[in-house]
């Protein structure tokens, strides 16, 4: 299960309307910390698979929905839970921060 793409088109779909959690990694191909973090993302997309949706959000081709949440540096990892951001996670962290965050919205 590897995280969905998603845009300016189909955020609010594919996000914020999900009965799921979800996880949006806010990234840049230029960008050496999100090449960095991008395999942990895939990893734990694989790990919670039907209890939380992970998706990527490339900010330089969809600058309305990173300006709509203020991303100002990337990597820049939000969770949303009912269309609300509920926990974010600036830069490349460990896979036990981002578990510890996941697994605090998961069980709030």
């Amino acid at each position: 299960m590897k995280p969905n793409e998603v845009n300016d088109n189909n955020f609010k779909q594919e996000v914020l309307d999900s009965p799921i959690p979800v996880l949006v990694d806010f990234w840049a191909i230029w960008c050496g910390p999100c090449r960095l973090i991008a395999p942990l993302i895939d990893e734990l997309a694989k790990e919670y698979d039907g209890k939380m949706k992970f998706c990527k959000l490339d900010v330089d081709i969809n600058q309305k929905t990173a300006m709509d949440y203020g991303i100002r540096s990337i990597p820049t990892l939000l969770i949303f839970k009912d269309g609300k951001v509920v926990s974010s996670v600036i830069g490349a962290v460990t896979k036990s921060h981002l578990v510890n965050k996941i697994e605090s919205v998961l069980n709030s």
